[in-house]
């Protein structure tokens, strides 16, 4: 009897096509496996991850302590919920604690769900602290944010795409150019409890501060008794060179979001920090999650931090991260006017497209075709946040697959003239 040929990518596609919601795009890759940098698809060809999962694979994928970390607790318990003490909780979050320099932690899932919580906590902290009236708590959010998928966060998204079709919308959100104070304190008012923002902007295009704006920000935040909430979902635990980008503009928040690279690229893990004076505003029963905190996630959430410190992959993301940015700079200079901007911090960086002489969509499938994973955002940038693992040989292959398909795009455009 003739055995059935193996599926194909075409055929993993097509599943995907026919039976999961339309909510996604992407490239035609069908990832088989991967360990650290690399990716392998169904068919055996081999891809340079320079995209980490925006984030989440930072300590490069199936890292092995990680996998042995999780396999010892899958041996012993997994979820519990908090109903129960556990043995891995505390341990976790008195490591990140110490690592980031709050006194509390309280533990998620995603992302998104870390950044729900510090709203609640704001709008709360506003009311029994800073004496708020009741329902009249506003905080104020960046243009050009992206703080996740919910329909709260969503609603005070500046993308029009995010929102369409999914209000009505939650009140109690002002947004301010980000980089701009005179924008924000034109936002603020009396019942400004919280300014949510991102030290960097990463789904807008890898966007950074200008200089002296956190300094100011948190200046101002202290005069007028604001707390000052720092997103770090994709910034944090080393992706800039620091654990904290927070750290590069020499100031600390009142609060902090982590997530993605928390979990080691193994599981979704995030958490919501801030000291006492804040954190307690939360009670028993206002505020939990069944999975958030379990024993399995805080397992491998420790070993990962522990990782970091140990193998000294922040460190590599500060040594590294130039000669990426240097890199992608040459192909900048080689390929105008295709290539309008390069910027970024650490490892992560965005190159600006200009609409006009090539797609970044467009450009990223190129890369996947010869072999690069990254990620498109609006159209306009190409963003690249490999492992933190990553060595100067895989830059290297990268970013020279990258020249050849710019400078292949600037040709086609350039002939079509």
């Amino acid at each position: 009897m003739d055995s059935q040929p193996a599926p194909g990518s075409g055929d993993y596609v097509a599943l995907e096509a026919r039976y999961g919601a339309r909510n996604y795009q992407p490239l035609p890759v069908v990832v088989h496996r991967a360990l650290d940098c690399l990716v392998w698809d169904v068919e055996g060809r081999e891809y340079i991850d320079m995209m980490g999962a925006y984030s989440a694979v930072s300590h490069g994928h199936l890292h092995p302590r990680l996998v042995a970390a999780a396999r010892r607790q899958l041996e012993r318990v997994a979820v519990t919920s908090r109903a129960y003490y556990g043995d891995t909780l505390g341990p976790f979050l008195a490591r990140l604690c110490s690592l980031a320099g709050f006194d509390r932690a309280l533990p998620m899932n995603t992302g998104a769900e870390a950044v729900e919580t510090a709203i609640k906590c704001a709008r709360r902290w506003g009311y029994r602290v800073k004496g708020i009236p009741d329902g009249q708590a506003e905080i104020l959010v960046a243009r050009g944010n992206f703080h996740g998928r919910t329909s709260t966060i969503v609603g005070f998204s500046s993308e029009p795409e995010y929102k369409a079709g999914f209000g009505p919308f939650a009140p109690g959100f002002r947004a301010f150019d980000f980089g701009d104070m005179a924008s924000l304190r034109a936002a603020a008012g009396p019942h400004t409890c919280a300014v949510l923002i991102e030290t960097i902007q990463g789904e807008a295009g890898v966007i950074l501060p200008p200089p002296g704006f956190f300094r100011e920000l948190r200046d101002w935040c202290t005069r007028e008794r604001v707390l000052l909430i720092a997103d770090e979902v994709q910034a944090g635990l080393g992706r800039t060179g620091r654990w904290f980008a927070f750290e590069h503009e020499g100031i600390r928040p009142d609060a902090l979001v982590l997530g993605k690279a928390l979990g080691g690229g193994l599981l979704p893990v995030s958490a919501f920090l801030a000291d006492a004076a804040v954190m307690d505003v939360f009670d028993p029963g206002s505020h939990g999650s069944t999975f958030g905190g379990n024993a399995l996630a805080a397992a491998v959430a420790l070993e990962g931090l522990c990782v970091l410190h140990e193998e000294r992959l922040v460190e590599r993301a500060a040594e590294r991260g130039p000669y990426l940015l240097e890199r992608l700079h040459e192909v900048q200079g080689a390929a105008r006017p295709l290539i309008r901007a390069v910027r970024g911090r650490g490892l992560w960086a965005g190159v600006d497209i200009d609409p006009a002489h090539g797609s970044a969509r467009r450009l990223v499938e190129q890369l996947a075709r010869r072999g690069v994973l990254s990620k498109e955002t609006h159209e306009t940038v190409n963003r690249f946040a490999p492992p933190l693992t990553i060595t100067p040989a895989l830059i290297d292959r990268a970013v020279g697959v990258f020249r050849d398909v710019a400078l292949a795009a600037v040709r086609t455009a350039s002939h079509s003239a």
